[in-house]
């Protein structure tokens, strides 16, 4: 019994030291459970879905380090300074996508990256967090819920580099930055009038913007809507996908055993179209299980949310939260079938490091949020 009772204790203490180290670290422990979690699994199903290649497991685990390093380093910066930097590097950011235009390196048919030599970025990702920032910090000037002159200028703020980042082009990042910008307004408060109002303008200027569209990009909703159109061409990505999700059944047929994936019929497996390679060899228990350890991460996030003592911090953290969602949205239906295919990665399991480092740092600003309180202004 004292043996027992001194195991607790110990436990105890234990437990205590680490929430203590985790609190000195600004970093939230559910949510950080939850991403380590979420790293964890992805790591499995990225060395099954690169073909039991460790060395892709490595750089994807060194990615990993450099992304939970850069969120702990966000972590410990106050709400309050983030709130005085967001302006000027969303400028930044817009000043780099004009230079993109200008100069940007070309590659597979894009120009969305800068070349300096030593580093070659693309600068439409550091938007990915300097919209929802930049329109947060807008929005915060006033009180809530904003007036419509504040939400013209909220809308203003988000398709100025909506629009530049298409002109590369890139549907899918621009897809996400509009989100970004859409629901940190959202998190502002507006009501359903106003929201449904927005809704029938984005609905009047569609036929604009497919006027716009390229002709792949085009090809692309062709193929959602008809992919049996053609089987070995535009619509193989997605029918491939189908084919591997619907052979997994309710438990899979095991880890690493995948035949879709193995036999090199599934293109991107461990990139876009990772989800595939889960839904064969987990089935659709393992798929439920992601989803509901996706599910458990947004439920922190917005708890965090609701709990902000300010409204930048609460439309921030919203924010980025529901963008995390959309990710998870996008490709989940684009490997399914249910959207079109618009090159979303699947949030912090697809095999990669752009997408990866930028939702890292917007879970450091939500655990900022959290963690900052006692320091920020009433």
């Amino acid at each position: 019994m004292a043996i027992k009772t001194l195991s607790a204790q110990l436990n105890a203490a234990a437990e205590a030291a680490t929430l203590g180290v985790l609190r000195r670290l600004h970093l939230d422990a559910p949510l950080l459970l939850g991403l380590l979690t979420l790293c964890g699994f992805g790591l499995l199903v990225v060395y099954s879905a690169g073909d039991r290649n460790f060395e892709i497991v490595e750089r994807q685990l060194v990615r990993l380090t450099v992304a939970f390093c850069l969120m702990i380093a966000i972590a410990q910066v106050p709400p309050r300074l983030l709130r005085q930097w967001s302006l000027a590097l969303y400028l930044f950011g817009v000043l780099m996508l004009f230079a993109v235009l200008l100069f940007g390196a070309i590659g597979k048919g894009a120009q969305r990256w800068l070349d300096l030599g030593v580093i070659r970025f693309q600068p439409s990702e550091l938007l990915k967090l300097a919209v929802p920032m930049a329109v947060a910090w807008l929005l915060s000037l006033r009180p809530l819920p904003p007036r419509p002159s504040w939400i013209l200028a909220a809308i203003i703020v988000t398709l100025i580099p909506v629009l530049l980042i298409a002109k590369q082009p890139d549907l899918g990042t621009s897809l996400l930055v509009l989100s970004a910008g859409a629901l940190v307004l959202f998190m502002a408060g507006l009501s359903w009038l106003m929201i449904a109002g927005l809704g029938a303008a984005v609905a009047a200027v569609a036929p604009v913007v497919w006027l716009l569209m390229h002709d792949y990009q085009r090809a692309r909703i062709f193929t959602f809507l008809n992919p049996e159109s053609d089987p070995l061409g535009t619509g193989y990505h997605i029918i491939q996908s189908q084919i591997a999700i619907g052979s997994g059944g309710l438990y899979g047929k095991g880890w690493l055993n995948g035949t879709q994936s193995h036999l090199e019929f599934l293109p991107e497996r461990h990139t876009d179209f990772i989800f595939a390679v889960i839904g064969e060899e987990f089935g659709f228990a393992g798929i439920v299980i992601l989803l509901a350890l996706y599910l458990f991460i947004i439920g922190r996030g917005l708890v965090i949310a609701v709990r902000s003592i300010d409204s930048y911090g609460r439309t921030l953290a919203g924010g980025l939260t529901l963008v995390f969602f959309v990710y998870i949205f996008v490709n989940t239906g684009m490997v399914t079938g249910l959207l079109p295919v618009v090159g979303v990665p699947l949030p912090l399991i697809s095999y990669g490091g752009t997408s990866m480092v930028t939702l890292l740092i917007g879970f450091g600003m939500i655990m900022g949020v959290e963690t900052h309180k006692k320091s920020a202004p009433t």
